[in-house]
């Protein structure tokens, strides 16, 4: 390596607490990327704490790895207040909401992640909560059941979801800010690399980063994760620092190819080309050819390959496009099949 290759060079700052090196941003400001969204919850941040109130409850909507989770314990530590944090499907009970609620302190956040799948039943319990803060509890059954109020200390929830669809109007209607996460553009990106590599104490070529950044699929925990899998190679197999060359070796080790596509990928693309002559196929047939559940494969693998252009979905099934077929190698088009394409 010749002493002229410019590194972006490790400063890990000695006070970077657990959470730090976990790669999330601590404050809004070491938050990459979604300008429109950091605006707005830096006024209302800022509002909040002039005013001494809880924030409006919080609705964030985006793919998984966009950052919402990293949101909300930003605006813990923005505020200063404390956190407790679920799963959707955990809450089970209405007692499971009960417990968290009641051992919430005064303006603490409640984050819920995958809030679209509580039960109707917890989701109820949460609506005078979330409205009133007042949780009302049905003691004893039959005609002798009474309702015990309980009053709750002034919160915020923070809801976070991948399929906005799925929550009901009574629900999303409580929320009083709502935002949408969207996929970062590579040179986003290529700053959370870069970010991460010293957090990481890894020395990263700033091009190696953009390398990395362009097959990331617009998501920094996909770009995290494959910087930790770069960082395995440069380490074991180099001199530790991380080149482009390095990089693309690591990144065809991986299997992860120019626009972005893991094996699975093109394994999908492939199957509905080369076992359904490029579809419609439907999505049940789809997940018995793959191994995969059907859910897996709408939730994780096609949103990508629709934002590509690679696949279409039609009444009838799954279609790969003429782009879809370029990628894979499969650049004819069935015969009768071209009107799809």
């Amino acid at each position: 390596m010749s002493a002229e290759t410019q590194f972006l060079a490790p400063a890990v700052e000695p006070e970077e607490d657990e959470l730090e090196r976990s790669l999330r941003p601590r404050r809004l400001e070491e938050f990459v990327g979604q300008e429109r969204i950091k605006e707005q919850l830096a006024i209302a941040l800022e509002a909040t704490r002039v005013r001494g109130e809880a924030l409006d409850h919080l609705l964030l909507i985006g793919p998984p790895g966009l950052g919402k989770t990293s949101l909300a314990f930003i605006v813990r530590e923005e505020l200063g207040v404390g956190l407790r944090s679920a799963a959707g499907p955990a809450l089970e009970r209405k007692g499971d909401v009960a417990a968290i609620l009641t051992g919430l302190g005064e303006r603490d956040v409640l984050f819920i992640d995958e809030i679209h799948r509580l039960s109707r039943a917890v989701e109820e319990i949460l609506y005078p909560a979330l409205e009133d803060f007042r949780l009302d509890i049905v003691v004893g059954q039959g005609p002798a059941a009474r309702t015990l109020t309980l009053d709750l200390p002034p919160f915020t929830l923070i809801g976070a979801t991948t399929r906005t669809g799925l929550l009901t109007t009574p629900l999303r209607d409580r929320f009083g800010m709502t935002f949408r996460l969207e996929h970062y553009e590579p040179e986003e990106l290529a700053r959370i690399v870069g970010r991460s590599a010293r957090i990481l104490d890894v020395q990263i070529e700033p091009e190696a980063a953009d390398e990395i950044s362009r097959r990331s699929r617009g998501t920094p925990r996909i770009a995290n994760r494959i910087l930790r899998r770069v960082r395995d190679v440069a380490e074991v197999r180099h001199q530790g620092a991380i080149t482009t060359d390095i990089a693309r070796e690591a990144l065809d080790l991986l299997e992860v190819d120019e626009r972005g596509l893991e094996r699975i990928d093109r394994a999908l693309l492939r199957s509905i080309v080369e076992k359904f002559e490029g579809g419609p196929v439907g999505l049940s047939t789809l997940a018995v050819s793959l191994g995969e559940e059907p859910d897996t494969i709408e939730d994780v693998y096609e949103p990508y390959l629709l934002q590509l252009g690679f696949l279409q979905r039609t009444p009838r099934g799954r279609i790969v496009t003429k782009l879809g077929r370029e990628h894979v190698g499969a650049t004819s088009t069935p015969a009768g099949d071209a009107s799809l394409f």
